[in-house]
């Protein structure tokens, strides 16, 4: 099979993908361009764990302005290369957290940058709901740790589920991306502004 530099130019456009990742998936699908990008997905899905180490050194900033410009975001996100950050898909996935934050308003990107105090105080709370007080320590621990979790997905860009389809994590989200573009992306830092709050 004769593979065109058309071809491998199009998977790039498509995926993001280096040019002879491109070139190799195109061979082992035999120029078939959606079964080159479904396996360069796959292999992205699994890789995208393996590049916590990576430097995300690239990036873009992104803003939205929702109801008339009475809520607005600024969005630093970053990837590794500046190619990528002009890809079309990360830009598209730029935009969606934007809203995202914007209609879910999160206060910390992870839950490790809740500050602790705020986590206790949480739990002194939850501890001294009426529902809490008849059982045993085991079971309450169970239960605060779960209502814990639910705190974060309030609180946490990354935890949250994302307002356009709620059944996957903005987390899994970017992991999609990752996926499909094949390198690291990361939330550095966001902002999100409502016009009348301190």
């Amino acid at each position: 099979m004769n593979i065109s530099a058309d071809m491998v130019k199009t998977l790039r456009e498509r995926t993001g993908v280096g040019m002879m990742e491109c070139k190799k998936a195109l061979v082992e699908a035999e120029g078939d361009l959606d079964k080159a990008q479904e396996n360069l997905r796959k292999k992205g899905l699994a890789a995208a764990a393996s590049r916590g180490d990576r430097a995300t050194a690239e990036g873009a900033i992104s803003t939205y302005v929702h109801l008339g410009g009475q809520i607005g975001v600024m969005l630093e996100l970053n990837c590794e290369t500046d190619f990528v950050a002009r890809n079309e898909q990360f830009q598209a996935l730029s935009k969606d957290l934007c809203m995202h934050i914007a209609a879910a308003a999160p206060r910390f990107v992870t839950k490790d940058e809740v500050p602790a105090e705020e986590v206790e105080k949480e739990k002194e709370i939850l501890m001294a709901q009426p529902d809490m007080a008849n059982k045993p320590d085991n079971v309450k621990a169970k239960i605060i740790e779960g209502r814990i979790e639910k705190h974060y997905e309030n609180v946490c860009l990354l935890h949250q589920p994302f307002v356009k389809d709620p059944s996957v994590k903005i987390e899994e989200l970017i992991n999609q991306t990752i996926a499909t573009i094949g390198e690291k992306i990361v939330v550095k830092r966001f902002a999100r502004f409502v016009v009348g709050e301190a």
